[in-house]
């Protein structure tokens, strides 16, 4: 995969600062030391429950090419301190020059539904090597994920028609714009308008004319007509440059002729107006033309609300071409990922590392971790977060970091799989990458297996991806000590549907805040869904008239606000 078509040498793609702590790692004399990172997200975007990995091909080939080279150290050599002094020691600018990289790297195979706080890469190695990669996997990781994830929503509204990508003019750059049509493409779309794209992954590329054929010549029906001759194969004919029902007209007149002349007209176009009617009209009268397998493509600034909406009014739209708002993310541009230490090895063994913070949302996860998902039949059960270094039990409990009386314990023998799957070990490649067709293919059969009420567009259901137990109570261990507090650990009980509750007096109780859960649409009633068990899992109020106290550990409340936005 080509990450960038404009410089091959991306060793200084990175933040000041991650040579600024290399270079301070190095003068300390710990920059061999081992350490562990984690790459993930606290949340989803675009109010959803799961995000689409991509990403990981454009990472593998970023490692494996990286060498900070000649003129990369004679840049460095160059950058000044305030007083005007080299930022950088020559000796110090020899160590990069000599260095090789020796990472072990996991990862998230392309195509994975995953959840927040769900590392999607793990690196692990010397301190020095593991912090200078962050920001170049955070670019590489956080952009793709975002796109793919935003195609997936888009073809799921699309229930199964084709979608196209057609946002190479809106994107953002050369780079953005063939990164967004390859994860465009991991998230389900079927085509692109995208040419080097599609020469560079393989993807089909699509594409007829534009208003200005049209405009070119002295009627609409001089331009079909043209346009029918020179590409007889490839005729959709783009109706609404100056009256859509009469370009319809136009259309089936040419498309007549083609006929007559052994050819075919695939379709028409709409790209402004009511978008419904229109497609309602042009069906009706394709047909009554005997164009019934003409396609009826839309554009105009789709998304998956729009097409969701679309498909509700009765629209007969068949293709849908999709372009500024898949491939800017236009309404929420930026996948909040994070990069963070967990681990590191001291005299004694690995030592937990845990980040603190006033918003409960950023307080980091410590250890060395993976990620089991359970599934039960042919959908995902749960997934739980788990410490290599402490293990998880077979009939393991998960606990929702946000609210650690939400929790799920699986049964023994329960199905499951490790998402973290070896990419590097000692800096040399081991992972065999999938064909990209395939990695298309693995989005399509996770999403399968993900629940209908979790896949929605308003109120999603909240899928069971938490901490295992045992990796909970270290994390909150660790947070009290850091406040110099002793805390002990939450007794849960073992999960329950229903809880008896003594009678007490309404004035006494208070209430939990709850989300709204109702469907926005109808959704299958079996299997299942993956869900939390036990108090609050439901999210409701606590019922009047009941006796229930809930205790918040003081590990937790202390000092810490309610979650905020990811930065």
């Amino acid at each position: 995969m080509m990450v960038n078509v404009l410089n091959p040498s991306l060793a200084l793609l990175t933040d000041l600062y991650e040579l600024t702590m290399a270079y301070g790692y190095w003068k300390s004399g710990i920059a061999e030391r081992e350490a562990v990172f984690h790459l993930s997200f606290r949340e989803a975007p675009f109010g959803g429950q799961y995000s689409v990995a991509a990403g990981l091909a454009g990472a593998i080939d970023y490692l494996k090419k990286l060498q900070i080279g000649d003129g990369d150290l004679a840049y460095l050599a160059k950058l000044t301190g305030e007083d005007g002094r080299p930022l950088f020691d020559r000796s110090f600018l020899v160590h990069l020059r000599r260095m090789r990289f020796t990472l072990d790297v996991d990862g998230v195979p392309e195509g994975t539904v995953v959840f927040g706080n769900e590392p999607l890469l793990r690196v692990k190695g010397p301190l020095l090597q593991a912090q200078l990669v962050e920001t170049a996997l955070l670019n590489l990781i956080n952009f793709q994920t975002l796109i793919a994830t935003k195609a997936a929503r888009i073809c799921q509204a699309a229930r199964g028609e084709p979608v196209l990508e057609f946002g190479l003019r809106r994107a953002q750059g050369i780079d953005g714009a063939i990164s967004a049509t390859r994860a465009a493409y991991i998230g389900g779309c079927a085509a692109t308008s995208n040419v080097l794209a599609g020469k560079i992954f393989n993807i089909p590329v699509k594409g007829t004319h534009a208003h200005s054929w049209v405009m070119s010549f002295d009627s609409e029906v001089e331009a079909f007509e043209a346009y029918a001759k020179a590409m007889p194969n490839n005729v959709i004919f783009l109706v609404d440059t100056y009256d859509t029902i009469e370009g319809i007209r136009h259309a089936i007149s040419v498309g007549k002729q083609m006929r007559e002349r052994g050819h075919r007209l695939l379709g028409i176009r709409l790209d402004s107006g009511d978008l419904a009617y229109l497609s309602i009209e042009a069906r009706r009268m394709l047909d009554e033309a005997g164009f019934n397998d003409a396609q009826i493509l839309a554009t105009n600034d789709l998304d998956e609300h729009l097409i969701a909406d679309l498909k509700q009014q009765g629209a007969k739209i068949t293709v849908w071409g999709v372009g500024t708002r898949l491939v800017t993310a236009y309404d929420q541009p930026a996948l909040g990922g994070v990069y963070k230490l967990s681990a590191i090895r001291e005299d004694a063994g690995w030592q937990h590392k845990v980040k603190i913070s006033e918003q409960s949302a950023k307080v980091s996860i410590p250890g060395i971790l993976q990620v089991r998902r359970f599934s039960d039949g042919s959908h995902f059960a749960a997934d739980a977060i788990y410490d290599t270094l402490t293990g998880i039990d077979e009939g393991c409990t998960i606990v929702d970091p946000a609210d650690f009386i939400r929790r799920k314990t699986m049964v023994p023998g329960t199905a499951f799989e490790d998402l973290l799957v070896p990419i590097f070990r000692e800096g040399r490649p081991v992972y065999e990458q999938p064909a990209f067709s395939d990695i298309r293919q693995r989005t399509i059969a996770q999403l399968a297996k993900l629940h209908g009420s979790v896949k929605r567009f308003l109120n999603p259901h909240r899928y069971p991806a938490g901490l295992e137990l045992n990796l909970f109570n270290l994390r909150t261990d660790l947070i009290a000590k850091s406040r110099g507090e002793i805390v002990a650990q939450p007794q849960l009980a073992p999960p329950v549907e229903h809880v008896e509750v003594a009678p007490a007096p309404a004035e006494s109780v208070q209430p939990i805040e709850s989300a709204p859960t109702t469907p926005s649409e109808p959704i299958e009633q079996t299997p299942q869904r993956p869900k939390f068990s036990g108090i609050g899992a439901k999210r409701g109020q606590v019922p009047a008239g009941s006796n229930v106290r809930v205790r918040v550990n003081p590990a937790l409340r202390s000092g810490l606000t309610p979650r905020g936005k990811n930065s």
